[in-house]
């Protein structure tokens, strides 16, 4: 690889949230609570608060900006470092006019990791990662696609 190649880009894509949203998901959690409250399920009762007010923060909690940083050791993402030999193969997907990288790890059940960067640097962070890693056709798997639909 010639140099190294840095930019940055949002941890996640911002998906807007409506009032409706927000009052779907506390009533399904009502519901829960209620079903949970009837069954006599304590640990499903925590568990089903714990993971609303979760999800509530997460939701309201704007993405960081992360820093990347691509050269010939790997993909070093904030202070994390990849190398190469992590990952088996690449994609690129476009989520409405973002565009981030797929990397699919070595190990069976480790996540996917998208890394998203700006359409200007793009031919250069693809070529970059073309050059070490194959290129493969990803498309969302189902956990993205329960967060597409949920639009946390």
């Amino acid at each position: 690889m010639a140099g190294t190649i840095t930019w940055e880009a949002e941890e996640y894509i911002v998906r807007d949230k409506t009032r409706g949203w927000y009052i779907g998901l506390v009533a399904a959690g009502l519901v829960l609570v209620g079903l949970a409250v009837l069954l006599q399920a304590w640990t499903f009762l925590l568990v089903v608060v714990l993971s609303v007010v979760a999800l509530l923060i997460y939701a309201m909690r704007p993405p960081r900006l992360i820093k990347y940083t691509l050269d010939n050791d790997g993909l070093t993402e904030g202070q994390t470092k990849h190398s190469f030999a992590e990952f088996k193969a690449f994609g690129i997907m476009n989520e409405n006019g973002h565009f981030s990288i797929v990397l699919t790890p070595r190990k069976r059940f480790s996540p996917r990791m998208r890394v998203f960067f700006p359409e200007t640097q793009g031919e250069e962070i693809v070529d970059a990662f073309g050059r070490r890693l194959p290129m493969e056709n990803v498309e969302l798997d189902l956990l993205d696609k329960l967060i597409k639909f949920l639009r946390i």
